[in-house]
C-alpha cells in the first residue's frame, strides 16, 4: 500500500471517528458547549513571524496533497496583520502552495487570530472568529502547538526541521492539556526530519 493511501485511509479512519462522535452528541441530553483551548498568555508577533516547518499534524483535506516539507511563512504587513504563505512538497513531487490572511481576534494575548485564504469556500471571509490558536509555545519559540476553538485542527510547528526528545515531549503534553489526544496527530516527513507518516503518541 503506497504512503498516499496509507494517509488517505488513516484520514478516513479520523472522519468516521469525528462523524460517530457527532451522532452520539446530537443524541445526549443537551449540554453546555465546551470551553475551548487557551490561547498562551501572551504571543509577540513579532517573534512569532518568519518560518515554520511542520513536524505534525491532525489530517485536513487541504493538506492531503502534501506529501513532505510542508511549512509556513508569517509575515507582518503594514494593515498590522499577518501575511500568511504556506506551501508543501506534493506527492508528484510539484509544489502546492496559498496565500492568506490573519488577524489577531484577541488583543490581550495576540495569540488567537482568524486566518482566511481568498478564492477558498469557507476560509475566504477576511473576518470572524479566531480559527487559529497559538495553545502552548515554547520560551524560546522554536516550537508552538496550534488548534482551534473546535479541537478539529492541529499543528506542531517548529522553526527546525527536526525537535529533540524532550522536546517531543513537551509537545505531546501541550497536546493533551489542550484536550487533544496525540494519537489523532501525524507525523509530517520533513527533509532533515521525521522521514514517515505515524501517529504522534507512537514516537
Amino acid at each position: 500500500m503506497t504512503t498516499y493511501r496509507v494517509v488517505r485511509r488513516i484520514l478516513g479512519c479520523i472522519s468516521a471517528s469525528a462523524a460517530a462522535g457527532a451522532l452520539i452528541a446530537g443524541a445526549a441530553v443537551a449540554q453546555p458547549p465546551p470551553t475551548g483551548p487557551a490561547p498562551v498568555p501572551a504571543l509577540d508577533l513579532d517573534r512569532y513571524a518568519g518560518t515554520w516547518n511542520q513536524l505534525a499534524a491532525i489530517p485536513q483535506p487541504f493538506n492531503v496533497e502534501c506529501a513532505r516539507d510542508t511549512r509556513a511563512e508569517y509575515t507582518p504587513d503594514p494593515q498590522g496583520n499577518i501575511a500568511v504563505y504556506n506551501r508543501c512538497t506534493t506527492w508528484t513531487g510539484g509544489t502546492n502552495e496559498i496565500r492568506g490572511t490573519a488577524k489577531v481576534t484577541d488583543p490581550f494575548t495576540r495569540a488567537q487570530l482568524h486566518v482566511s485564504f481568498p478564492d477558498v469556500p469557507g476560509q475566504d471571509a477576511s473576518d470572524g472568529p479566531p480559527n487559529y490558536i497559538v495553545t502552548a509555545l515554547a520560551p524560546d519559540y522554536s516550537w508552538a502547538v496550534v488548534t482551534d476553538p473546535s479541537r478539529l485542527s492541529g499543528f506542531v510547528l517548529a522553526r527546525e526541521a527536526a525537535l529533540p526528545a524532550p522536546a517531543w515531549r513537551q509537545v505531546r503534553t501541550a497536546i493533551e492539556a489542550a484536550g487533544q489526544s496525540p494519537c489523532f496527530y501525524l507525523t509530517s516527513p520533513t527533509t532533515g526530519g521525521i522521514p514517515d507518516i505515524a501517529p504522534l503518541c507512537l514516537r
